[in-house]
């Protein structure tokens, strides 16, 4: 099979892998006539996947073959799509020569299972190898990793790549056992422990180093394991999985294994799918608001029960509204913690009004040491004036005794209705 046709085929495999970013990793670069690439900026140049993402990398499966039977999953075993293999020589002479045209800033590396886990993880580090070893390539690379690998193959892969992830899959090990029976909880996140093992490991060297050669002028530069972190990837909608049961994976695998991203993707049937999948996708709004309480439990200070707890049905089912934010969901739950005061209230309530993000928050404890707050002073930051008006007061703006009911502040902000639309039209 030519080249071409094998690109073909195994980037539009690998777009269903939302895991692809390039950011978090050290800078590195090819000036001065040394090595090639640089993990520096946004690139030059972007691709675009056939689902419409934009990308960076050279996104692709190594193969589209698998041994394994996951129910979700278009290259499974049994899967009738048509497959191909690249060669660890092809995918290194492809991402260097589309480097080298400004096409991409790096590579983001996926593969079916073949033979055997520690088979296809051996030339997945391959692949980085010769890029970082043979050619000084200094771009950006992303390896996913084959959880049944052994451990020092991962060990490997965190010493030519700047971020590794494996994918937890579904939520649940009741999920998994029942669409991925070939799959388990334990060994994925035993490759996690592994990693973030590998990583502090590598952290205490560093540290170490830094104390012994502190009196140095020239202190040695050591090579960091996996810079840009690990990641893993979730899928939604292709089981009764709640959203409050996602979330609460989701902030285990933060605290636990101390990943960068955890990453959502709603599910899409494929073609001859199991009975056992939804016939429908899965909105990508559900998509959007797990993504939004993700940010909530990372930046926001907010505890993954808190998103979806509520008196509602929506919440107390253990779903999110998929109408409102999350951060708008909790305040109209939650009306006694509000009005927060502007000019006295701390930090951490600060975040908790809807229209405030963290840099406006920032901005905010610094204005108020020299001035009151004031409405302007929000618009002049770009804030969520009018989603925060409600929530706050400030020097000149006092909400009135009579509260605005939550209801009606959620009819405010809430989408409009098809028969809402009709009308307006």
């Amino acid at each position: 099979m030519e080249i071409l046709r094998k690109l073909e085929i195994l980037a539009d495999a690998a777009k269903y892998d939302a895991s692809c970013s390039s950011s978090g990793t050290r800078s590195r670069h090819s000036l001065g006539g040394k090595g090639v690439g640089s993990s520096e900026g946004s690139g030059i140049c972007h691709a675009y996947a056939p689902d419409g993402r934009c990308i960076s990398l050279l996104k692709i499966l190594l193969t589209n073959f698998c041994i394994y039977e996951c129910s979700y999953c278009i290259n499974r075993n049994s899967s009738g799509v048509q497959r191909a293999r690249f060669t660890v020589d092809e995918v290194v002479r492809l991402t260097l020569d589309f480097y080298k045209r400004n096409y991409i800033e790096g590579l983001f590396l996926s593969s079916g299972v073949i033979q055997s886990p520690d088979y296809t993880m051996a030339q997945l580090v391959e692949v980085a190898r010769q890029l970082r070893r043979d050619h000084d390539f200094r771009g950006y690379i992303h390896l996913k990793t084959i959880p049944d690998a052994d451990g020092e193959l991962l060990a490997e892969a965190g010493r030519f790549a700047d971020r590794l992830s494996i994918n937890v899959e579904l939520p649940t090990q009741i999920a998994l056992d029942d669409l991925a029976p070939e799959k388990d909880h334990r060994t994925i996140k035993l490759s996690m422990a592994r990693i973030r093992a590998r990583q502090d490991e590598d952290a205490e060297q560093r540290r170490a180093a830094r104390r012994v050669t502190s009196l140095s002028p020239k202190p040695r530069t050591l090579p960091r394991f996996a810079p840009a972190g690990q990641s893993t990837q979730m899928i939604v909608g292709a089981e009764p999985s709640t959203d409050a049961q996602i979330l609460s994976t989701t902030a285990q695998l933060y605290s636990s294994y101390k990943l960068k991203r955890v990453y959502f993707s709603a599910f899409s049937p494929i073609a001859d799918a199991s009975s056992k999948l939804p016939a429908r996708r899965t909105p990508l709004m559900r998509e959007h608001r797990l993504y939004q309480s993700d940010w909530l439990i990372r930046f926001y200070g907010y505890g993954h029960e808190e998103i979806t707890a509520g008196s509602d049905d929506t919440a107390a089912a253990g779903m999110l509204d998929l109408d409102v934010d999350p951060k708008l969901g909790w305040a109209l739950r939650n009306r006694g913690f509000f009005p927060v005061d502007l000019n006295r209230a701390s930090r951490e309530q600060l975040l908790r009004v809807p229209g405030l993000g963290v840099k406006s928050v920032n901005k905010l404890l610094k204005i108020r040491r020299w001035q009151k707050i004031r409405l302007e002073d929000l618009v002049a930051l770009k804030a969520g004036v009018k989603k925060a008006m409600p929530f706050i007061v400030c020097a000149n703006h006092h909400p009135g005794l009579q509260e605005t009911p939550s209801a009606l502040l959620r009819a405010r902000f809430a989408p409009p209705t098809v028969a809402q639309q009709a009308f307006d039209f």
